[in-house]
């Protein structure tokens, strides 16, 4: 099985005909992602050759839903006009939104964050920021490389895009149930709480990799959560043990607030929940394939 996205996942993109959300849609029907369309209400009614693949365009996600039966969006739309599209989705109640683009404001993803939760949380949105969803063999909707790994029973949540293919390279032979890129935002859609929880109840995955960096609280929580209701071996890897102190450092989400925030202090967290933490993906990757040969 796989978590948010599989096989019967139909796909549409938001942004397509852009350069990006064309490059991407190419990459996602090579990997064999189930795409039914876009949109882009400027170019509806017309359709895009894609490979030889003849994909519509429509005008509204509401309308593709209602043509194709979509389930899932893909968001390549640039940062200025991401909260309209991510609302547009919202209100048709697509299941699943997967936002790619990076720099939307934070009060733009505050925004369509609260609107979701005020229709019932019936979309559940992945991102923005992030890489998007990889279920190897099944679908892969967002931006991460398809040929990395197959299918197996690991289950992977990662804040950064990088080290979600690195650690899905490094255990490749073993291979991954889905791989979700959550996105290093202050504020994101889908947490590494809503994965774990997710990775639990699916019986295909039978170890879980999750990969958090320096800033906020997230992992901690997660940490807290993993204690209490994850049964299955969790492996960790924490981005940023080696940050200068007080330095600002890339993603948007790494804030750090005295002791709390620190690679330190969010493995001190998961190693009381019973969490294994690498200091390196490499040592992450090792200790995995230690849970796989004592399962």
């Amino acid at each position: 099985m796989a978590i948010f996205l599989n096989e019967n996942s139909k796909v549409i993109v938001q942004g397509m005909t852009g350069s990006e959300g064309m490059k991407h849609t190419r990459r996602m029907l090579k990997a064999g992602t189930e795409i039914v369309g876009g949109v882009n209400p400027r170019k509806a009614g017309t359709k895009v050759d894609v490979d030889g693949v003849s994909l519509p365009v429509f005008a509204s996600v509401q309308e593709a839903m209602a043509e194709t039966g979509a389930n899932t969006s893909v968001v390549f739309v640039p940062p200025a006009f991401s909260k309209a599209a991510v609302v547009e989705a919202i209100d048709a109640e697509i299941e699943l939104v997967i936002v790619i683009t990076e720099g939307i404001p934070v009060h733009d993803s505050v925004a369509f964050w609260n609107h979701a939760e005020s229709k019932g949380n019936k979309t559940r949105i992945v991102g923005p920021n992030c890489p998007g969803i990889a279920s190897p063999g099944k679908s892969n909707a967002g931006i991460t490389p398809a040929d990395i790994t197959g299918a197996g029973p690991i289950g992977l949540v990662s804040k950064s895009g990088t080290l979600t293919y690195q650690l899905m390279y490094e255990l490749r032979d073993i291979g991954f149930s889905t791989s979700v890129g959550i996105g290093g935002d202050p504020v994101i859609g889908t947490t590494h709480i809503d994965c774990l929880k997710a990775f639990e109840e699916d019986p295909e995955t039978k170890a879980i990799v999750m990969i958090g960096e320096i800033g906020g609280d997230a992992e901690e929580r997660a940490a807290e959560y993993i204690k209490n209701h994850v049964t299955k071996p969790v492996v960790g890897y924490i981005a940023g043990f080696t940050a200068p102190e007080g330095k600002t450092m890339g993603h948007a989400g790494a804030i750090i607030s005295g002791s709390a925030g620190t690679a330190e202090s969010k493995q001190a967290a998961l190693e009381a929940a019973g969490v294994k933490v690498g200091k390196t993906p490499s040592e992450t990757a090792r200790l995995m394939r230690e849970v796989i040969e004592n399962l």
